[in-house]
């Protein structure tokens, strides 16, 4: 079951595509050095004593601020500021661990650094699974929900992960979605992509969760929420303010390969339904150029 919040803000989407408007939210989902010759005598007497080792930082762990209570939760809405930027946006490398919380964690800006909103184990009553995109001794890094190429870090604890064998690599000039299991491509099909002014977001995102489509313009095939939001919200439809990029089938197939969505990922029947058989929640979308 989807959130009771997703379904709510879809159906106003989904009324409007019913008379001719697509869908934005439904559919559209992470190296020595040798010497030579003898070493020369030293005295003992005149050797210096070995300097203790620098610490790295690896061997040291920004300790995590006291979060407030009273932080925001990130939820279906766009989530808080003063998160950073995803340094590896284009990065096409799989992310194949994905993190779930287990209770309300503290999401940070940086390892030690400032508690910017908790993560709930679930948004809006869907279990959260997000993909880890870095790590440093204590701390974990996964891309944010509902936010665009933005990442938290997160401490030790309250969590647990989860294996991610699939990805989906978008490309928005050639108008085509790759499916890839441990690494290896396993099937590709045209998409229809955001209109000009409603682009779909470029950069990393994930599969949020899945709802059944209430209107037969959706091909009567279930409805993929991603992580990503519009990069311009006022583009949008006012019926559509608000929601997420989506991932989903078209009752025909008249438009793959072009630029007509408001800013959602649109494929065939028959391939929707093989990645709703397939994919996990948390599993990574990433979006090129």
């Amino acid at each position: 079951m989807l959130f009771d919040r997703l379904i709510s803000r879809w159906t106003l989407g989904w009324l409007l595509a019913a008379f001719g408007v697509p869908l934005l939210l439904a559919a559209a989902l992470l190296v020595g050095r040798a010497l030579t010759g003898a070493p020369a005598p030293v005295s003992v007497a005149a050797a210096p004593p070995p300097a203790p080792p620098s610490p790295t930082p690896q061997e040291s762990v920004p300790p995590a601020a006291p979060a407030p209570a009273d932080l925001p939760v990130v939820t279906y809405d766009p989530a808080p500021t003063g998160f950073p930027a995803d340094p590896g946006t284009a990065d096409t490398r799989p992310l194949t661990e994905g993190l779930t919380p287990q209770r309300r964690i503290a999401a940070y800006d940086a390892p030690g650094g400032r508690p910017r909103a908790f993560l709930a184990p679930t948004i809006s009553d869907v279990p959260l699974t997000v993909p880890v995109v870095d790590r440093q001794v204590g701390w974990t890094a996964v891309l944010l929900p509902s936010a665009n190429r933005r990442i938290a870090w997160l401490p030790a604890g309250g969590w647990t992960t989860v294996a991610l064998p699939d990805q989906l690599v978008v490309e928005r000039r050639a108008h085509r979605l790759t499916w890839y299991r441990d690494g290896a491509p396993v099937h590709s099909w045209p998409v229809s992509l955001g209109a000009p002014g409603q682009s779909t977001p470029l950069g990393r995102t994930f599969v949020l969760g899945r709802t059944p489509p209430p209107q037969e313009v959706y091909g009567g095939v279930d409805i993929f929420a991603l992580g990503a939001v519009p990069d311009d919200p006022d583009a949008v439809p006012t019926g559509l303010r608000g929601a997420h990029i989506g991932l989903h089938s078209w009752h025909d197939d008249d438009t793959l390969g072009e630029d007509v969505t408001n800013g959602c990922i649109r494929l065939t029947r028959s391939g929707q339904r093989q990645l709703l058989a397939a994919l996990h929640p948390g599993t990574e979308v990433v979006v090129l150029a």
